[in-house]
Formats: structure tokens, C-alpha cells, sequence
């Protein structure tokens, strides 16, 4: 039995003893399989800071993560998520990685349709992205950047890019994967400009600590899946590396300090449960604080 197969069984008899401990019954596992991984909630979130320009302030940056579209998520269910956030007209869109859940597995027409799909999203500031570790897999990362070029996001690797609106402007920056690849953060900063209000990108939450002496105002993350299945008074069955010790929302690290948001992300992996762990995206406005 194969690495992967043998974690799979033990994640899935791992959410059966439990379930069996605490006296949930088996409809509560034909919910966490087939109808919660369904059910898309939308975050809304407010980004408050006194770097934040006049002309950003009611900006909507809408953020989503970790489709891994595959075994558990097919291109009609991408399709209709994209057609809802679509709808929500955001200002800037960034997606904090893990496109395909297993992209060695995936036919090229599939990263075709998965591209014109993505083409589809329209926001007047960009549409931007980062490596998760599963984008790392497969074909490799240039493949898969190939297509989310051709769905009209731009790759952050290491670097960032200066967004304007009016005469203002704030910085953007994404970091590599923090576990296939080779993120850099002083790389991603050169030539920036440290005053302005800075978002960073970085898929693993984990990895702030790399990050908490830059000057970053917010860190968008994704990768937990939120620990996927939460289980009361037991807690978040199973979460990856890098994301131990930071799963979902809000949290603030250092003595800067830095914001760390963390999204539960879109899909599966591994095993398609969620249970008390809803899928989402979030859309975060920012808001200058001399327009209060």
C-alpha cells in the first residue's frame, strides 16, 4: 500500500473512532462526506489600518484558496464557484494556491478548461497568485503557471508589484511555497517601498515566522483547510505541515505586529470530509482610517 493510501486510511479511521467515541452517528459521516464539502460560505472581513490610502479605502479584495480540483472537485463545481465570485465584483482577486489536487493526474484538457474558466474573473486592480505545494507536483510548476497565466493571473514568486489607484499606492507581495519550494521574503520586498500599506501572499500560515521582522502589514494564507473536520472538545482532526499552529481567520504575530489571515480554502484533499469546517472565501475590505 502506497504512503498516500496509508494516510488516507488512517485520517479515515481516525474520523470513525472518533465519531464513535463522542456518540456521533453515521448520518453525521454521510453529512461530513456528501453534503458540508458543498456548502460554500462567504467571509466578509475588514482590514482597518492607518497606512491604508484614502483612495483604497471600501477597496474589496477578495480572496480564495485551495480548490484542488480533482478527485474530489470536478470543473462544473469550479465553474459555479467562479461564477459566484464573480458576482460579488471585487477589486482585486488573489489566490493563495493549490489549484489541482494532484496535477500529475489531471489531462491537459482539464488545465484547459480550468484556464477558461479562471479567464472568466474580471477585477479592474488584477488577478494574482501564488504556488501552493500541491502546484509544485505533477508536471511541474511551470505547467501549471502556464495555465493560470492563460486564466489571466500573474504568478507573485518571490516579488511584488506596486497597485494604484488615484495617485496612491499599496504594495502586493507573494512568497514561494514554503514546502516544495523556495520562498524568500527579503527577495519579494527589494525596491519596495516599506511605508506603504504591504499584503503578502504566502500559502502556509506557518511560515509568518520567516516573515515577522519584514515590514507586512497582512498575510494572506490558505492550506489548512481549516483542519477540515473539527470535532467538539477534540478539536481539528488532521491539519498539514506549516499549519499547526495557525488554521482559520484572524491572528496577530509579533511585536510589528503582523495580521495573519488564514482561509479554510474551497476543496479537499486526501479524504473529501468537512464537518463543522464549511468550505469559503473571503472578501476583505480595506478601509483607511482617516475616513472613519
Amino acid at each position: 500500500m502506497s504512503k498516500k493510501m496509508t494516510r488516507r486510511t488512517f485520517i479515515k479511521r481516525l474520523f470513525g473512532s472518533v465519531l464513535g467515541l463522542i456518540g456521533l452517528s453515521g448520518g453525521t459521516y454521510y453529512y461530513a462526506k456528501h453534503i458540508e464539502p458543498s456548502l460554500l460560505t462567504m467571509k466578509e472581513e475588514t482590514i482597518e489600518l492607518s497606512n491604508i490610502p484614502d483612495a483604497f479605502d471600501q477597496v474589496k479584495i477578495l480572496q480564495f484558496s485551495d480548490t484542488h480540483i480533482g478527485f474530489h472537485y470536478d470543473i462544473p463545481q469550479f465553474d459555479a464557484l467562479i461564477n459566484e465570485l464573480n458576482s460579488k465584483q471585487p477589486d482585486l482577486i488573489l489566490f493563495t494556491g493549490d489549484l489541482f489536487d494532484a496535477p500529475n493526474q489531471v489531462p491537459f484538457e482539464i488545465l484547459e478548461q480550468a484556464a477558461a474558466v479562471l479567464s472568466r474573473l474580471d477585477a479592474p486592480l488584477g488577478k494574482y497568485w501564488i504556488y501552493g505545494n500541491h502546484d509544485h507536483g505533477g508536471y511541474g510548476t511551470e505547467i501549471i503557471a502556464t495555465y493560470m497565466q492563460k486564466g489571466g493571473f500573474q504568478l507573485l514568486k518571490n516579488e511584488h508589484v506596486t497597485l494604484k489607484k488615484e495617485q496612491s499606492t499599496i504594495t502586493l507581495a507573494g512568497l514561494d511555497d514554503a514546502m516544495l519550494g523556495k520562498p524568500n521574503v527579503n527577495k519579494a520586498l527589494q525596491g519596495a517601498n516599506p511605508d506603504l500599506f504591504t499584503l503578502l501572499m504566502c500559502h502556509e500560515p506557518d511560515y509568518i515566522h520567516q516573515v515577522n521582522n519584514a515590514p507586512v502589514d497582512i498575510q494572506l494564507s490558505g492550506h489548512s483547510h481549516g483542519g477540515q473536520v473539527q470535532i467538539p472538545f477534540f478539536g481539528y482532526l488532521v491539519t498539514p505541515p506549516l499549519a499547526k499552529q495557525y488554521v482559520e481567520g484572524w491572528y496577530s504575530i509579533g511585536t510589528h505586529p503582523i495580521r495573519l489571515y488564514v482561509s479554510r480554502g474551497i476543496g479537499t484533499t486526501r479524504l473529501p470530509y468537512r464537518f463543522m469546517c464549511k468550505p469559503e472565501y473571503t472578501i476583505h475590505t480595506l478601509q483607511s482610517t482617516t475616513n472613519n
